[in-house]
């Protein structure tokens, strides 16, 4: 059960989690738009879209568990994740323990 103030730190990273998703969202198009008029032949460009795709849709499972109240636990041992590690990395999906075993 989510604490009254833990409750308000979540609202806060998800206004957090949103505008982030915005963000990538406009920057993917961005890029997009750059790779088309390349040809489809700047390389540098077609890893930054991919790291960007990478990027919304970790954006796009935390906004997910947020509405599904699953936000904040870690996906390996379901304990809580550390409010300092979400304000730092809002869309993380492990706690600090289990991180070091999914690197990726």
């Amino acid at each position: 059960m989510l604490t009254d103030h833990r409750t308000a730190q979540f609202a806060a990273l998800g206004e957090q989690l949103e505008e982030q998703y915005w963000l990538y969202t406009e920057e993917l198009t961005i890029l997009t738009e750059r790779l088309r008029d390349a040809a489809g032949e700047d390389t540098v460009t077609m890893a930054t879209i991919a790291g960007c795709r990478r990027m919304l849709a970790d954006t796009a499972r935390a906004l997910r568990h947020l509405a599904e109240g699953r936000y904040g636990s870690c996906e390996t041992c379901q304990d809580a994740i550390p409010i300092a590690r979400l304000e730092i990395l809002p869309q993380a999906r492990f706690c600090t323990r289990c991180q070091r075993d999914h690197p990726n």
